[in-house]
């Protein structure tokens, strides 16, 4: 499984292409699913790791109306597709509404996944949310380590 962290600004050109950072490109070859994802960013998945998350979506509850309506938000709003020649991907109109993309992105490494973001956005919420991450005490640590 690839490792994706760090973050990187490329831009997005004027067909709503964006160029994913190049040391990340050999383990996307195999196709990407781009979807909607928290915070009014976009998920870039290796189509591999996304089928894993759909399998488990797909056992959620249908009887449970807010996980009913995340797993139909999160794969109704997908988009499977390869990488171009350049390592671009194209980002519909839909996903850049969605997440209010202008030519200035930013584009963070999640661990499993890349999230896109609009630069003024990650910065909001970088500001948004820095103390807290500052601040966060061994309770906070003890949860995700």
């Amino acid at each position: 499984m690839a490792r994706f962290v760090g973050t990187y600004a490329p831009k997005l050109d004027d067909k709503g292409r964006l160029t994913l950072p190049a040391k990340f490109r050999e383990a996307l070859s195999g196709g990407v699913v781009v979807s909607r994802g928290q915070d009014f960013s976009l998920s870039v998945y290796p189509a591999e790791e996304f089928d894993v998350i759909a399998e488990k979506a797909a056992k959620a509850s249908r009887n449970d109306p807010e996980a009913r309506a995340f797993v139909r938000l999160f794969l109704a709003g997908a988009d499977e597709q390869k990488l171009d020649g350049q390592g671009r991907v194209n980002l519909s109109a839909e996903f850049r509404d969605y997440a209010k993309l202008a030519k200035e992105c930013v584009v963070t490494g999640q661990y499993d996944h890349l999230e896109i973001w609009d630069a003024a956005r990650w910065e909001a919420y970088q500001s948004q949310f820095e103390d807290a991450y500052a601040a966060a005490g061994s309770a906070a640590l003890d949860a995700i380590l």
